[in-house]
């Protein structure tokens, strides 16, 4: 818990009874007073609430990050024996896949560069 919050928290409460004792003696100035740090301390609470979410949602990016980063072998294993086991089982599939990567590829490397358009020279 983050101390903007119990300090919002702290706040909104005593606006709240400075708020009743002004509505209670009648005296507005009391009352609107109570309201305006009851309001305050409500703000500093949801400022707190905002920094505490955002710091949860950073620790679980990072155990994220941890987690992927430990278990990197056996995904990269695991994909390794997928991608084998599909080209044992469609061997002719695979290598026309294979092929037209390599088509594509050849395509994209020894495309002519374009050319500027030509400039239009006016003198007058």
């Amino acid at each position: 818990m983050d101390k903007d919050r119990i300090f919002g928290s702290a706040k909104e409460f005593a606006g709240k009874a400075e708020g009743a004792v002004g509505d209670v003696t009648g005296d507005a100035e009391t009352e609107a007073s109570g309201r305006v740090r009851e309001a305050a301390g409500r703000v500093q609470d949801i400022y707190g609430q905002a920094k505490d979410a955002a710091r949860d949602a950073a620790d679980s990016a990072v155990n994220y990050a941890k987690d992927a980063y430990d278990n990197r072998g056996e995904t990269v294993r695991s994909g390794q024996k997928a991608v084998a086991n599909a080209v044992q089982d469609n061997p002719l599939g695979s290598l026309l896949i294979a092929g037209g990567i390599g088509f594509a590829l050849a395509l994209l490397m020894t495309r002519q560069p374009r050319r500027p358009p030509p400039r239009w020279r006016y003198y007058g």
